[in-house]
Formats: C-alpha cells, structure tokens, sequence
C-alpha cells in the first residue's frame, strides 16, 4: 500500500497506515517526517549493495573487503529488511539525507520519544552498533532506519532498552 501518496513509497498495508498516523501526529507537533524509502523488491535491493560495493572497489579494495565494508552499510539483498514492507527509512523536510547527524534533528528527538507509541521502532540504536552486519540490520549506527513492530512489541522493547535484533533473539530464547 502506498505509505506516501507523494513519493508512491509502499510498505505493508498496516505498516503504511501506521506510517500516515504516525506522519500526521509529528506534524501536529510541527516536525515534518519524510519517507525516503519502504519497500524493496530483491532486485532493487541487490542493487543497492552492489552500487556500494562497487564504491569501495573503485576506492582500490579487494572484492573481499568490499563485500565486507559494503554489507556494514548496504545489508545484501537477503539480509535487507526493506523486502519486508516492513522496514521504512525516515528522515525530515530540514534533515533529507542519510547520515548520523540526522540523530540531532527535533525530527529524530520526536521519533525517540513517540514512535514506540506509534508502532514504530527504531532498528538499530547507536547502543547497538556492536551487532553483526549479518543480522541484517547492519553495524553502522542508522537514526533514520525504523520498523514497523506494532504497538504492543514496540513499548516492550523500548521497555526493556535493547535494539529490535537483540530484543527478538531474547524472545527466541525463551
């Protein structure tokens, strides 16, 4: 379903409507959110490690290490959460580009603070950087990446502090 009418981003029918409500309560607080991407089918998703895997090849790297530096940032197709509909990256009208300093904007302060009320949350908070690029979600820090969880499993796991990987591996445990 479309998450935004403007861009034709998709996400999972509950997840895009979760998406508009959530959209439309920060706005009521005067921070505007943006939809910078939602679903990916596999092709495009195996494109996008590839564009960054070419990056670092270009930059002299052997195949091997830039398979590697690339999954850090680009997860590999079948480890990239975007195939869900699931997944959704989130930036602000004031802060439009993919990077960590999108961490000091109001936009990210509010999604903090109020996306777990709203289903949402974040997938991999700076605490959790230490994760495996394999978990899928991948090392580097990403304040715009967040996961449609519902509203039940997104205040338990902002309840208990963990990220979303190391809160679901608990779950399997036990």
């Amino acid at each position: 379903a479309d998450a935004d009418e403007a861009s034709g981003i998709q996400l999972e029918a509950e997840a895009a409507a979760a998406y508009q409500k959530m959209a439309a309560a920060a706005a009521e607080d005067g921070v505007a959110l943006v939809l910078t991407a939602g679903y990916q089918d596999a092709d495009a998703r195996s494109a996008a490690y590839e564009t960054q895997k070419q990056q670092y090849l270009e930059k002299g790297k052997t195949e091997e290490e830039a398979a590697s530096l690339a999954a850090d940032i680009q997860p590999p197709a079948e480890c990239n959460d975007h195939g869900t509909g699931y997944a959704a990256d989130i930036l602000s009208t004031d802060y439009p580009t993919r990077d960590t300093g999108f961490d000091t904007t109001r936009a990210y302060e509010w999604l903090t603070a109020y996306a777990a009320e709203k289903t949402w949350r974040e997938n991999a908070p700076e605490n959790a950087a230490h994760l495996p690029a394999t978990h899928g979600l991948g090392v580097v820090f990403e304040p715009w990446h967040w996961r449609y969880v519902g509203v039940e499993n997104a205040l338990a796991i902002r309840a208990s502090g963990l990220s979303l990987e190391e809160f679901l591996a608990l779950q399997k445990a036990s």
